[in-house]
């Protein structure tokens, strides 16, 4: 990838835009809530994945799509997300996507067929589309510099919070039914009011200055305009497909170690990468200070390179720590480095159409890893799985050393937009 290259100044008026919507503490609360919700969706019911199939009868791969309906919608339906953010600014489709979820996903209390589940999975798949570019350009939008790596790392530490949080809870909803943890979803409809409440309205265009650009095309032209945005969707989407690999088979790697209970394979699968990644994004802020974003990169990299390696190889549990470790970290690193590197390579005016970009590519990823890795695997082996996984973040790993800094915040890097993000 090349350097980036220097951006100009920022207009006035659209400095003055950003200071007259500055962010406080309730808006921040708001956003990072909506974080959590993230990775809900699916980790959410997998504590009682198995009673549901149970209970509907249904085959393997029907319980899979309980899993990953909901995210064929968000990478469906988020480009659609991000213009309408980008148009009407975040507050009223963040609003509107945190109700939906919170319906969407607490609907399935009432049901009982396999058919109206799925039909629920869709609707909080789009809500959740919503959620997460919403959330995501209003951080951007809301937040320069120094700022912006805090708070983004807060925002890491949130997504990885509740991505243990959630599962626990279920786990202990599900020894009720198997619906009863589908009311943890319903945390969507309070939010959504608080962030109508909370959230700064849209920015308007300044009577005495140049009016905003209005964004121009949909997400394949901004793709197709936008190389560096493209090649930075792309790198989430084999990130994204290598990484679900080990949600797919460390399962079974423990149990062909031996570990088969279940809250051991939690602990292994879920609790300590999570630990890791929202240790990492604590500190996120502090590495930002001695580290560039493309020296972070390399060190994502090399940790999912070396948890693969070891995924791989390993013959004692005690090893396998090491796999959940070394994951947390890279994705911990990661998520907040990347974010923010698509943020540069976006035109202004379409931050949320390019962070809904990164939530296609990353839900689209997870999506289709099974499809890739499940035959493979089964045709060969788990080790021959894990080594491809291995080569693959080798192969980023070799590619992120091509990838340059972008300009610094605060030093004319970029032009800053009001919280609608349609100026520039």
């Amino acid at each position: 990838m090349k350097p980036y290259a220097r951006r100009t100044p920022p207009p006035p008026a659209a400095t003055a835009a950003l200071a007259v919507t500055a962010p406080g503490r309730p808006a921040l609360t708001v956003l990072l809530l909506a974080s959590t919700l993230g990775v809900m969706g699916g980790m959410t019911i997998a504590p009682v994945i198995e009673v549901i199939r149970q209970s509907l009868h249904l085959s393997g791969a029907q319980a899979g799509l309980v899993l990953t309906t909901h995210s064929l919608a968000i990478a469906l339906t988020s480009p659609l997300a991000g213009r309408l953010t980008d148009r009407l600014g975040p507050r009223l489709p963040l609003a509107a996507g945190l109700v939906l979820y919170g319906a969407g996903g607490g609907a399935g209390m009432l049901t009982d067929t396999y058919p109206a589940l799925l039909a629920t999975r869709l609707l909080l798949g789009v809500g959740a589309a919503a959620v997460f570019t919403c959330s995501t350009a209003a951080l951007l939008a809301l937040y320069r510099g120094s700022d912006r790596d805090r708070v983004m790392g807060w925002r890491t530490t949130a997504t990885t919070a509740g991505g243990f949080a959630y599962p626990l809870a279920a786990g202990a909803l599900g020894t009720w039914s198997w619906q009863a943890p589908f009311a943890l979803y319903l945390i969507g409809l309070p939010l959504g009011l608080a962030a109508l409440l909370a959230l700064p309205p849209a920015a308007p265009a300044p009577a005495d200055g140049p009016r905003p650009a209005k964004a121009r095309g949909g997400a394949l032209r901004l793709l197709r305009d936008h190389p560096k945005l493209a090649g930075m969707c792309g790198l989430w989407v084999a990130i994204a497909v290598l990484m679900m690999v080990l949600g797919l088979f460390l399962p079974r790697r423990l149990d062909e170690l031996g570990i088969t209970n279940t809250l051991a394979v939690a602990l292994y699968g879920v609790v300590l990468s999570s630990a890791t990644a929202s240790l990492a994004g604590l500190l996120y802020a502090r590495l930002r200070a001695r580290l560039g974003y493309a020296a972070l990169m390399r060190i994502s990299a090399a940790c999912w390179t070396a948890a693969m390696l070891v995924f791989a190889t390993a013959a004692h549990p005690a090893a396998l720590i090491l796999v959940p470790a070394l994951t947390g970290l890279g994705s911990g690193i990661a998520m907040p480095t990347l974010t923010v590197l698509m943020d540069h390579a976006a035109p202004p005016g379409r931050r949320a159409t390019a962070a809904s970009l990164q939530a296609t590519a990353l839900f689209g990823g997870q999506f289709t890893s099974p499809l890739l890795f499940g035959p493979l695997v089964d045709a060969t082996s788990l080790t021959t799985g894990a080594l491809a996984a291995t080569a693959g973040t080798a192969l980023i790993l070799l590619g992120l050393l091509k990838l340059g800094n972008p300009p610094e915040d605060g030093a004319g890097s970029r032009p800053t937009a009001p919280v609608n993000g349609s100026g520039g």
